[in-house]
């Protein structure tokens, strides 16, 4: 059961990251950064349950996994916390500062998407290669 639930992370939190409508919890950064901590504590969560149960797997490696989990969070987080560097002054009008100004975001959303689903992936990569041969 619990080599199933690990092997079957990559399919869960990348279907959340492909679920979560960036444009909405854009709109409120506090959303995006709960289910980013809710995601990274749950992969957390899973690689502590992993290392107490299953037998003949390396604890430290499964302690640099969680580490790594860890800085994803924080990075992630940081990315979020980004803001518009121009002015409504600084454009024609202000048509053309608000598309600008959706352009930038809507730039940020995608990197931040592809930058959460490509990390999410190498973690998960990590965990199963942590998993005995018998258990996957």
């Amino acid at each position: 059961m619990v080599s199933e639930k690990i092997c079957n992370l990559a399919k869960k939190f990348g279907a959340i990251w492909h679920r979560i409508n960036f444009k909405i919890i854009m709109a409120n950064k506090r959303n995006l950064k709960k289910a980013i901590r809710f995601a990274c504590g749950d992969m957390a969560g899973e690689c502590i349950f992993a290392e107490n149960t299953i037998e003949g797997t390396d604890v430290a490696a499964w302690d640099q996994i969680i580490l790594d989990i860890a800085l994803l969070q924080e990075e992630a987080v940081n990315r979020v916390s980004v803001s518009f560097d121009k002015v409504p002054r600084d454009f024609e009008n202000k048509k053309d500062y608000n598309k600008a100004r959706r352009t930038y975001f809507k730039a940020v959303e995608k990197a931040l998407a592809e930058y959460m689903h490509t990390e999410t992936e190498q973690i998960v990569a990590a965990m199963n290669a942590l998993l005995p041969k018998g258990k996957k």
